[in-house]
């Protein structure tokens, strides 16, 4: 006969092989609703130490997954209830029209939208359809425009658009009517659209082509070789620096003004968001290079539209860099 101790242990083994599993959608789920990678995989600890707990009480009414996802959800809106939204610089204000203006001091105060490493959440294996679906709903500016977005409308919208539940899923999982459901999603959708057709990634020799001179202009300090990878109307953002630019002839006559300073770099390629990435090393007065700053690139068929720049080395162990 098995003993209290003895049930318990196995409850416990039980619990650890079915819900492991859902780790990984987990975090990406949390990181969606929150913007950051350290608060998601916060919760996600939490979620799992608190259905430990009540696993005993886990009566199977609904699957192991939506339970979790259920105390996840409810997680994140308690941490959203401590926290503001995380933007990037192009959120906070307009862009600098002069590339020579003296930048603000670093904003260390704005809690800042976090890029998250691809190897954080995508799955593998998986068919080449999952995970471009992946990829495309983790993009960096699709994460910045949820955050418009309050918390409750935010895991409607993912849950009825990125994963694909029913509406009567999530109106049981958000304790909502089907029509409030439906209702919450309309608005949803007007705000933060999820097809990004003008984001139309290149042909891969067409994007390698395009990275390698990317590479190549920092590496050489040379800002010329920019001219042909930056879209006419790119972006360029530098958090936790409030200062953006928009436009390549500003853009260019900013980098160039930056490359006289720091001089010719070291590039690391990895990956964000689902979108090619830089670890950028400075070389530094003692002659080493030195964590500069993290590049998140957006490239269309047109070129490079958008560079977000995470300055400073905190990023990179997450990176594993």
């Amino acid at each position: 006969m098995q003993t209290m101790t003895e049930a318990k242990a196995a409850g416990d083994k039980d619990f650890g092989r079915l819900s492991e599993p859902f780790r990984r959608e987990l975090l990406a789920y949390c990181y969606r609703m929150l913007g950051s990678v350290d608060e998601a995989e916060e919760v996600v600890q939490d979620v799992y130490l608190d259905a430990w707990r009540a696993y005993d009480a886990f009566e199977g009414r609904s699957s192991l997954r939506t339970w979790l996802y259920r105390i996840a959800t409810r997680a994140c809106f308690k941490a959203l209830e401590k926290s503001r939204r995380r933007p990037l610089p192009a959120d906070l204000g307009a862009s600098q029209t002069d590339p020579d203006a003296a930048l603000g001091p670093p904003a260390r105060e704005v809690p800042w939208l976090q890029p998250i490493p691809d190897f954080l959440f995508t799955t593998a294996p998986a068919d080449p359809a999952t995970v471009v679906v992946e990829r495309q709903t983790m993009r960096l500016a699709l994460m910045a425009a949820l955050q418009q977005l309050p918390p409750r409308q935010r895991a409607v919208l993912i849950l009825r658009d990125v994963l694909q539940w029913r509406t009567a899923e999530v109106a049981q999982l958000l304790e909502m009517t089907t029509a409030a459901v439906n209702s919450a999603l309309q608005r949803a959708r007007a705000q933060v659209p999820l097809s990004q057709d003008d984001l139309t990634e290149p042909a891969e020799p067409r994007q390698r082509a395009l990275l390698d001179r990317y590479v190549t202009a920092f590496e050489t300090a040379d800002v010329d070789q920019l001219v042909a990878v930056l879209t006419e109307d790119a972006r360029w953002e530098m958090p936790p620096i409030t200062t953006w630019f928009e436009g390549r002839d500003t853009i260019l006559a900013f980098l160039a003004r930056q490359m006289r300073v720091i001089g010719p770099a070291a590039l690391v390629p990895t990956s964000a968001n689902g979108q090619p990435a830089f670890a950028v090393y400075a070389r530094d007065r003692d002659g080493a290079h030195h964590p500069h700053a993290l590049h998140v690139l957006t490239p269309t068929t047109e070129g490079v539209r958008r560079i977000v720049a995470f300055h400073g080395p905190g990023l990179f162990p997450l990176f594993g860099l």
